[in-house]
């Protein structure tokens, strides 16, 4: 633990009662301190003195009681004391050592009044205190000094009162201002990872489902005629679905506190490396002739935006696979310096209408091109050259990924 200084602990519950109490009954006290800082030098006079006389104290008075309003009315709080205590040091009854409220004045405008009032009493102050002291018999060189040194601190101290104030709200309100942006950056990234996820579940899902439904209508067809073929479809629906619940226990992992605690890794998710394997599983389960293409030389892609580009390609299979009656699908990797394209075409009937419930304007195509911006990269879909449905996805590496998402 840090060393404590030795005046911090007993200080802090009085400094912090200070903050927290009345103003005025703190004024109160001050004014009453300063009152009996300029009596003193009455009650207990040096030899050679005037004696006190009460004109005396009640110009000693009138220097210390306008500051129990010192903060509510700074600037006519310095004008009283302003008057009071040249009118005593003038009356000699005699005239104060030290000006006790004049430096409790100055410390306050610094601190609290507008910069014309702060600069105004100043002046008159420093003008205020050498004409006094002109006046005074038998006045040393040191006494001007001495005086006009001491108003300069107590209105230096408070200048720095009121820059330590001005400091530390300003780094309140940054600190307010970050938690908001903190807060913020949090909910967008929860909303970014919920939509992540939502845009996972779906394309495994809706993958899944159409593969078991294919295979599940095929069945019944066959499975008097041939039951070897019969026995394949219900064997494509198992695979299909063990696959499935496979990859939501991966997602689903991310979410459970479960994760970080020693045990068996979850497996990674799929990338481009995996592709191959989709594309012979969609064949081999729709009945579809599914191909493979790739040109040019693979580069490194970051590790989402792998995932994103699996993730499409198998949105697009399973749109062929409910939508498009295709006999054929053509899946493309084209790279390039600057990234990769996707394209996945098929010989199907082509776009779908609006509103004829084919899904043309779904949730898969909303899905790709989400996935495709989250990367930096775009997606268009429509019709092929030839007839058919195309879906172009263009997916930038990581440099080209940076400045796109700035």
């Amino acid at each position: 633990m840090p060393a404590r200084s030795p005046l911090s602990s007993p200080l802090a519950p009085v400094l912090a009662r200070l903050r927290t109490a009345s103003p005025y009954a703190v004024d109160a006290a001050v004014a009453a301190l300063v009152l009996f800082a300029v009596s003193l030098q009455w009650l207990f006079p040096d030899e050679g003195d005037d004696p006190l006389s009460w004109r005396g104290w009640l110009l000693g008075a009138a220097t210390a009681v306008p500051l129990v309003w010192r903060r509510a009315a700074p600037f006519a709080t310095a004008c009283a004391v302003s008057v009071a205590t040249p009118a005593q040091a003038v009356h000699h009854a005699p005239p104060p050592d030290l000006m006790y409220g004049g430096f409790v004045v100055l410390y306050t405008l610094a601190a609290l009044a507008r910069p014309w009032q702060r600069r105004v009493m100043l002046a008159g102050w420093l003008i205020g205190v050498a004409a006094t002291i002109s006046h005074k018999e038998d006045a040393e060189p040191f006494e001007y000094a001495f005086q006009l040194l001491s108003i300069g601190c107590a209105y230096a101290l408070g200048s720095l009162t009121r820059t330590q104030r001005a400091y530390t709200a300003e780094l309140e309100d940054r600190a307010r201002r970050l938690e908001r942006e903190r807060a913020a950056d949090t909910a967008r990234a929860t909303a970014q990872e919920r939509a992540r996820i939502a845009r996972d579940m779906h394309d495994i899902l809706a993958h899944a489902v159409s593969l078991m439904v294919v295979q599940a209508e095929a069945g019944p067809v066959v499975v008097r005629s041939d039951p070897a073929r019969a026995e394949a479809a219900f064997d494509a629906i198992a695979t299909a679905g063990r696959d499935a619940m496979t990859q939501l226990r991966r997602i689903l992992g991310v979410l459970k506190e479960e994760e970080r605690e020693p045990g068996p890794r979850r497996l990674p998710q799929p990338g481009l490396t995996a592709l191959p394997g989709l594309v012979h599983g969609v064949g081999e389960s729709a009945g579809l002739r599914v191909e493979l293409r790739t040109t040019g030389e693979p580069g490194a892609l970051p590790a989402d935006t792998e995932v994103a580009a699996y993730r499409i390609v198998q949105e697009a299979l399973t749109n062929t696979v409910k939508h498009a009656y295709a006999s054929c699908a053509v899946v493309g990797l084209d790279w390039a310096e600057d990234g990769v394209t996707l394209t996945v075409t098929d010989d199907g009937r082509g776009p779908a209408a609006p509103g004829d419930g084919t899904g043309g304007g779904g949730h898969g195509l909303i899905g790709i091109r989400e996935r495709a911006a989250a990367c930096g990269g775009e997606a268009v879909t429509g019709g092929g050259p030839d007839g058919g449905f195309r879906v172009v996805v263009r997916l930038p590496v990581a440099a080209v990924r940076r400045t796109a998402l700035g």
